[in-house]
C-alpha cells in the first residue's frame, strides 16, 4: 500500500525531527523550550507508525491511514510554531500553534471514528 509507505517516510522525518529538537533544546537553557514540541513529535511518530500498522490489518483502512496523516500534520504545524518562535522568534502564521494542537486533537478523535468503524463492521 502505497499511501502507508508514504507515511512511514513522513512519520520517519517527523521522528528524527523530533530527535533533532530534543538534543538541541539539551544544549542551552535559551533552547529549553524546544522540548515540548521535540516530544510532541516524537510521541506522535510513534503513534502514526502503530496505526499505520494497525490500518495494514484493518477491514477499513482508509480511517486509520487519514487519522495517521492528520496527527503528522498536527504535530508537524505546532511544533514547527513553536520552534519558529523558539529559534527566530518569528510566527509562523496567527494561530498556528493552536491550530496545529487543535489538528493533532482531530486526529485523535478520527482515530477513535475509524476503530468503532472497525469494531461495528465486524459486528453485522
Amino acid at each position: 500500500m502505497q499511501a502507508a509507505a508514504a507515511l512511514v517516510v513522513y512519520a520517519g522525518l517527523v521522528g528524527a525531527t523530533g530527535v533533532a529538537l530534543a538534543a538541541a533544546g539539551a544544549h542551552g537553557t535559551a533552547l529549553s523550550d524546544l522540548t515540548p514540541p521535540a516530544q510532541l513529535l516524537m510521541i506522535h511518530a510513534a503513534a502514526a507508525l502503530a496505526v499505520i500498522a494497525v490500518a495494514m490489518r484493518a477491514a477499513h483502512a482508509s480511517g486509520f491511514l487519514v487519522a495517521a496523516l492528520i496527527l503528522l500534520i498536527g504535530a508537524s504545524l505546532f511544533s514547527g510554531a513553536v520552534t519558529a518562535r523558539v529559534l527566530w522568534g518569528v510566527r509562523l502564521f496567527p494561530m498556528a500553534a493552536p491550530t496545529g494542537g487543535t489538528t493533532m486533537i482531530l486526529g485523535w478523535l478520527v482515530l477513535a471514528a475509524a476503530g468503532l468503524w472497525e469494531v461495528l463492521a465486524h459486528r453485522g
